[in-house]
């Protein structure tokens, strides 16, 4: 139940983080969730890295579909001398998920780690 609950807060914040803040403000969310909501350090990762992975996956979906691939084409092109605005979302979906990935893990192990010093 903590997994999915983490997993909808971190969409949504991040989502809304995303409307009016850098990128990188992901990372934040799923670090603070994770801090927040207590789970296994793999949990965490995992929870983080799955929730912007379909985040991420979704959103460069839809607004590469409004413009019918084109932008993706050139990007791909661009980028893995290859056609495909498919492996174009993939590549961001993925990066997306790596980061929120690392930062909800850093933010279980900080919690282990202030639960530690506080029982001495």
């Amino acid at each position: 139940m903590k997994f999915i609950i983490s997993s909808i807060l971190i969409v949504l914040f991040s989502f809304l983080a995303g409307l009016y803040l850098p990128w990188w403000s992901i990372a934040v969310v799923a670090f603070l969730i994770s801090i927040i909501i207590q789970q296994k350090h793999f949990v965490s990762f995992i929870c983080g890295f799955v929730s912007l992975f379909l985040l991420w996956g979704f959103l460069s979906y839809w607004i590469s579909m409004e413009n019918d691939h084109i932008l993706a084409h050139r990007v791909s092109l661009l980028i893995f001398k290859t056609d495909s605005p498919f492996l174009l979302i993939f590549a961001t979906a993925l990066i997306g998920a790596i980061v929120a990935g690392f930062a909800s893990l850093t933010g279980s192990y900080l919690r282990k780690e202030n639960q530690k010093k506080a029982s001495f």
